[in-house]
């Protein structure tokens, strides 16, 4: 094994597009993610080992939210525990790049917890708001079901948009494919950071206050389901063009 510098010069150098990354993800959670797949590299940790660590460290999370009276040490130990969960999401194929040990089953296992976790947060911040909120109105619970709507449809369609697109790229031949792809623009990066997961864990910072915690919540799954609007929008027309094409 190269020493650590050298795992993560060769890191940078396995990195995905930038496109479609919002600014949290491209230059906090990625670094982050290549120091953490570094670590693993010289620790002799598989891919999938990485992502069931960060499956650990979300799903704990998760089960705290759900499980332990909201304070303000609960706050900082949850998203904690969900910052270093995505971080350790980032890894994962980093570490798959470098070693060329990524294959279908890895790929299959990030998207099953990546799934689970976006059904899990949600449904724990519904458990805490019935156990231990103080709810002005008992309409707050359609809250987190409708912002775990939005978001596991974003994924889920997000994941299709680019199964089909590859599909409909390999039945074009290599022409279509040359295309060469759209630039990185800094502009969408930044408009893209409240829809970014890392983003959406900074609102665990709050649940020490029950108030501000719904209060930013709420914003947030307004955002993720105007979000989800746009996107929605955006991909079927994309793939319409695929078919025209």
């Amino acid at each position: 094994m190269g020493s650590t510098g050298t795992v993560l010069r060769e890191l940078r150098g396995a990195q995905k597009s930038a496109k479609g990354v919002s600014l949290y993800s491209r230059y906090v959670n990625r670094p982050v993610g290549r120091v953490l797949a570094a670590g693993a590299y010289r620790a002799g940790l598989s891919p999938n080992q990485v992502t069931l660590i960060s499956a650990l460290f979300t799903y704990g999370a998760v089960a705290s939210v759900a499980l332990v009276e909201p304070s303000w040490t609960l706050a900082v130990l949850v998203y904690a525990a969900l910052a270093v969960g995505f971080a350790f999401d980032s890894a994962d194929g980093q570490l798959a790049r470098l070693t060329g040990r990524g294959g279908p089953d890895g790929e299959w296992l990030d998207h099953v917890v990546d799934c689970g976790k976006l059904l899990l947060v949600h449904t724990a911040v519904l458990i805490s708001f019935y156990r231990f909120g103080e709810l002005p109105s008992q309409a707050w619970l359609l809250l987190p079901l409708g912002f775990q709507l939005a978001a596991v449809v974003t994924f889920c369609a997000g994941l299709l948009r680019e199964h089909l697109g590859k599909a409909a790229a390999s039945a074009q031949g290599p022409s279509w494919a040359a295309t060469p792809a759209a630039p990185v623009s800094r502009v969408r990066a930044v408009a893209l950071l409240p829809a970014d997961y890392g983003v959406f864990c900074l609102v665990f910072l709050l649940l020490g206050a029950p108030g501000a915690f719904r209060a930013g919540y709420a914003v947030l799954a307004v955002v993720h389901t105007l979000f989800l609007a746009a996107f929605l929008a955006k991909w079927f027309r994309e793939l319409k063009a695929l078919r025209a094409g």
